[in-house]
């Protein structure tokens, strides 16, 4: 392996890996990023972390701060409400394309998604990450599913940055389903409401459901900002 291969092998390790720590609440929103730091966690050079920081940092993860290093990104209502409403408008635009052009094999890929997301236990409590992250890895499986007959590779570019960020405050919500500001709902009916919606071939109604759906969770999302939560613990006092 050329010295420039070995190179961006090590900026591709450390951008994933730090992708995963931000997405997965292991790194928390407001946590200060320092290039030495992070070299000596992850056993690499500045360089590659540096560049992985940089790429973060162009998808809205990480923010840069001159001379300070980085934080990743804080999280807001403010900021919620703009991604879901962004996010519902994706949502809607890639659902109603995949109804009209999804064939046989689609609604096979939905329903077996279905199955195995209606499996898969949810976190006992906010430190059950390793199940938060299988869950979270089932559920997106399904919805990406139910959009991916689109047939348009931008929109589905589109589609996974926004639930990527979404991911980052839905993850507030899974880990203190408890709380009774999450309000709890059996997201597993929803989800089953959306699939037979969208098998029949009635895309006002999947569109509708979808946008309930979104909506419920960015609202229990948003109560849990308010009551200061965050990714591992209880509300601030």
């Amino acid at each position: 392996m050329t010295e420039a291969s070995t190179g961006r092998s090590n900026t591709e390790r450390a951008y994933h890996r730090l992708r995963q720590e931000i997405l997965h609440g292991d790194l928390m929103p407001g946590d200060r990023l320092t290039a030495a730091d992070l070299q000596d966690r992850f056993a690499l050079g500045l360089t590659p972390i540096r560049e992985a920081l940089m790429r973060l940092s162009a998808e809205g993860l990480v923010d840069a701060e001159t001379h300070r290093g980085a934080r990743v990104t804080d999280v807001s209502p403010e900021t919620l409400a703009d991604l879901m409403a962004t996010r519902r408008a994706m949502e809607r635009l890639c659902l109603a394309a995949s109804i009209e052009k999804g064939d046989a094999a689609w609604e096979a890929d939905i329903v077996a998604a279905m199955h195995l997301l209606s499996r898969t236990p949810l976190p006992a409590g906010p430190e059950d990450r390793e199940a938060a992250a299988v869950w979270e890895a089932q559920h997106r499986r399904f919805h990406l599913a139910l959009v991916s007959a689109c047939g348009s590779e931008w929109l589905l570019r589109f589609w996974t940055t926004l639930a990527d960020h979404s991911e980052r405050f839905r993850k507030l919500r899974l880990l203190h389903r408890h709380a009774k500001e999450a309000e709890v709902r059996d997201v597993n009916a929803e989800h089953r409401a959306i699939m037979a919606a969208v098998l029949d071939r009635d895309v006002a109604a999947a569109t509708a459901l979808m946008d309930r759906h979104l909506e419920a969770t960015e609202q229990s999302v948003a109560r849990l900002l308010d009551a200061g939560y965050d990714s591992q613990r209880g509300p601030s006092s």
